[in-house]
């Protein structure tokens, strides 16, 4: 499976470079990539994140007809906003609640390598992927989070590539939020 994880850490690489760049042009290469890690992490008994790949699947068509029917900001790029106080919150608590229960049925119920550590991403990046094709910069927080606590676990379970990949995804995340906050103070009120 090395050279598949390797083609899908270069996919995911192009994808995430033009998600903080606001490009609708990311999508074609997220719906590849998670069509290939979900054979990767279900050949590392890493389940939680194999589901995941699938309702990422899903959550990327959606984030491709969200983003084309989005305002453009003038240089091309997609409109950004961000949450309310309140909804900030309730994503929190929502985000820690389901990481937990999934983590405790994975935990119980199969063979899993790391069931709460790999809730906690897995739970974490539900969270950011919905936010990030309702264009929210929030989303990238949890990218930050997400990114650093992969980078670990996948390096653990000898998912070299993707955990360097992951490694690379913490850096640029911290670029997204960066731009998308800029984006932001550019926009007219």
């Amino acid at each position: 499976m090395t050279m598949i994880e390797w083609i899908a850490a270069a996919l995911g690489l192009v994808n995430i470079i033009l998600v903080a760049r606001r490009s609708l042009w990311n999508y074609p290469f997220a719906i590849a990539m998670v069509t290939l890690y979900f054979f990767v992490f279900l050949d590392a008994k890493l389940y939680s994140d194999a589901l995941l790949q699938i309702f990422f699947l899903v959550i990327n068509l959606y984030g491709w007809w969200n983003w084309v029917h989005s305002r453009k900001t003038d240089d091309g790029g997609i409109a950004v906003e961000r949450l309310s106080a309140m909804a900030r919150v309730l994503w929190l608590a929502g985000t820690a609640l389901a990481a937990v229960a999934w983590g405790s049925m994975m935990a119980r119920f199969t063979d899993a390598a790391a069931p709460f550590a790999d809730a906690t991403i897995a739970g974490m990046s539900v969270a950011a992927q919905i936010l990030q094709s309702q264009r929210k910069v929030e989303s990238w927080i949890l990218w930050v989070v997400v990114d650093a606590l992969a980078t670990g676990l996948f390096w653990s379970r000898g998912l070299i590539a993707t955990s360097i990949l992951y490694a690379l995804f913490f850096v640029i995340a911290l670029w997204g939020l960066m731009a998308w906050r800029r984006t932001m103070e550019r926009a007219p009120a």
